[in-house]
């Protein structure tokens, strides 16, 4: 079973074998001499080093307190989430699905094996509670997969403990730097030992600065691609919003290859948005699952506890469960076919050879903000035809129209923004605030379309339907709201408009 730890930690180049004295550093009141562990690390990776190129680190370890298999995911500058499965002799499959989205099926395989002996000190406060963990560690490398050499290092590590404030590291970091201390120049030893082993594969240099339409637009297809190969470990987790933030790559995807179409010829990218739609529908199935159920669960707690008659938590709580765990299984099987790894060499491809028009040489103050106006304008006949409408089920879907629309255009303002800065920015701002009130609408529609499959369950099984019935109404009653609050917006948003 795996595990997940949240490790913050510093690393630093050290001439020598000593720790500097941190007694001195406030809120340390002892440095306790925990002895030596002799740490035996193969780090694996494919053949062409796919996950050091992302920053992620897979390696199986004996000796020390936690010999296992670790994956590790950065987060940000010293942070990573770790994840422990227990030691065996082969990748787990378990690790090896986290790690598919980059893999693609390529084997795993030995690259570097690190010996530390780590020379451990723990850091406490005055109650002998356990702050962090401060190491000198002598490593020895030796490189597996390549013709590459071995090299040797002293590096300090200080690790925070569990549960405790990061001042802690920023106090000992400027005690260490104090006594001459430097930070690593590697953000890892995995990072350090491909470089000084030799045969690592060549930095992939930053690429420049946009400049052209063409430019601004392949910086944010990559910001989506890299979010959507990301997000797969943290989707098959079941990480809190992870399935959000890659239905919203797929979509800021399809909406940059429709809406720049005089920058992206749409020939080549009109298959790939439509298998990005696919995938979207999928994650969909899952995310607006969670979506829904919450509501629900927010608005029955509203209601006082006499108006809920039968088992109306129970049922909804019990629905809510039996379709996650379908659609979770079911989301993990997309995420492993071949149809979707597919896909990810597909967005490699087209952003490695983009399909670049005559538009895309030129500036993107006109290029770009001539297809947002356009885009605009769509949504502006869509939220008129819906307000012309009567109340009933041909407004909802003319108003879900529009919320749609008004997506794209936001998406396609964001990605103009760093080109057209604040005027694409607001817009971006406006149209959020357009969906979300559409989408608040939309939700209400599905919301009453559930409490009535719900009521006639309830009904069948002699239970009184009616709280079911009083949070159809006060959903139906959310729904007016909305409606009559979009004129106001809608004008607001023309008003406001100048791109």
């Amino acid at each position: 079973m795996a595990e997940t730890k949240r490790e913050i930690e510093r690393k630093y180049e050290s001439d020598g074998s000593e720790l500097p004295d941190l007694t001195g550093v406030a809120g340390i009141a002892a440095v306790l001499d925990r002895g030596v562990a002799e740490l035996d690390a193969t780090y694996y990776d494919t053949a062409d080093e796919r996950l050091a190129a992302s920053a992620v680190t897979l390696r199986r370890r004996t000796g020390g307190s936690d010999a296992g298999w670790h994956l590790k995911f950065p987060v940000e500058p010293g942070v990573r989430d770790e994840i422990r499965v227990p030691l065996s002799d082969t990748v787990p499959d378990e690790i090896a699905a986290l790690v598919r989205s980059r893999t693609r099926g390529a084997a795993l395989v030995p690259v570097v094996r690190l010996r530390s002996a780590r020379d451990v000190r723990h850091l406490v406060d005055a109650d002998g509670a356990l702050l962090a963990e401060a190491s000198v560690d002598e490593v020895s490398a030796e490189r597996l997969n390549r013709a590459g050499g071995s090299a040797r290092w002293t590096e300090i590590e200080v690790e925070l403990a569990d549960g405790r404030d990061p001042a802690v590291l920023a106090k000992v970091d400027k005690h260490l730097r104090k006594a001459g201390v430097r930070p690593s120049a590697s953000p890892s030893k995995l990072a350090r030992a491909l470089e000084e082993t030799g045969g690592a594969r060549p930095r992939t240099a930053a690429p420049a600065p946009p400049v052209t339409a063409g430019d601004h637009l392949l910086a944010y297809l990559r910001e989506q691609r890299d979010t959507i190969v990301e997000c797969d470990p943290a989707v098959r987790r079941d990480v809190p919003d992870s399935v959000h933030r890659m239905r919203v790559a797929t979509r800021r995807l399809r909406s940059t290859f429709r809406t720049f179409g005089a920058v992206l010829d749409r020939a080549v990218t009109d298959p790939v948005a439509a298998e990005l739609k696919w995938l979207a529908a999928e994650l969909g199935a899952d995310r607006d699952q969670e979506v829904l159920a919450d509501r629900l669960s927010a608005a029955l707690d509203e209601i006082p506890p006499a108006l809920v008659h039968g088992p109306v938590h129970e049922r909804l709580s019990a629905w809510a469960k039996a379709r996650h765990g379908r659609t979770r299984g079911h989301l993990v099987a997309v995420l492993d076919s071949a149809r979707t790894l597919a896909l990810l060499d597909t967005l490699d491809a087209v952003l490695a050879d983009p399909p670049l028009r005559k538009k895309a040489t030129k500036k993107p103050d006109t290029v770009l903000a001539g297809a947002v106006r356009k885009d605009l304008a769509k949504v502006a006949a869509l939220v008129a035809d819906a307000l012309g409408l009567p109340p009933g089920h041909d407004r909802d879907t003319a108003l879900h129209e529009a919320r749609k629309k008004a997506k794209r255009t936001r998406y396609a303002a964001e990605a103009a923004t760093p080109a057209l800065g604040g005027p694409a920015r607001s817009l971006a701002r406006s149209m959020k605030s357009l969906t979300t009130l559409l989408g608040d609408h939309q939700d209400s529609v599905m919301a009453r379309h559930t409490l009535r499959e719900l009521a006639a369950v309830a009904h069948a099984a002699g239970e009184s339907a009616f709280t079911y019935g009083l949070l159809y109404g006060r959903e139906e009653a959310r729904a007016a709201a909305a409606e009559r609050e979009l004129p106001r917006l809608w004008k607001q948003i023309e008003a406001q408009a100048d791109l």
